[in-house]
């Protein structure tokens, strides 16, 4: 994984933007040495919303178990109880 300061990364935009859509390469940015960014290839972007989207539906799947196993609270209640 390439790094490339901010400044430099302005003078190489083009450049950048190509060694990461065309050469897969993922290419970390910094700032006073500090990496703050990553230019990824779409395809990385695409895998990462596609694992969180998984974890979501695991999250989703374990709450609507637990519910079913202790019970739901209905909202008028959830509303009175906060004085909504």
């Amino acid at each position: 994984m390439g790094q490339v300061n901010t400044v430099d990364a302005r003078a190489q935009f083009s450049e950048i933007i190509n060694r990461a859509a065309f050469g897969k390469e993922r290419i970390i940015l910094t700032r006073r040495g500090k990496e703050i960014v990553a230019v990824v290839p779409i395809e990385d972007v695409k895998l990462l919303e596609a694992l969180e989207d998984r974890i979501d539906l695991e999250e989703a799947r374990t709450a609507l178990l637990e519910a079913k196993k202790k019970g739901t609270v209905p909202w008028h209640k959830i509303k009175k109880d906060l004085g909504l």
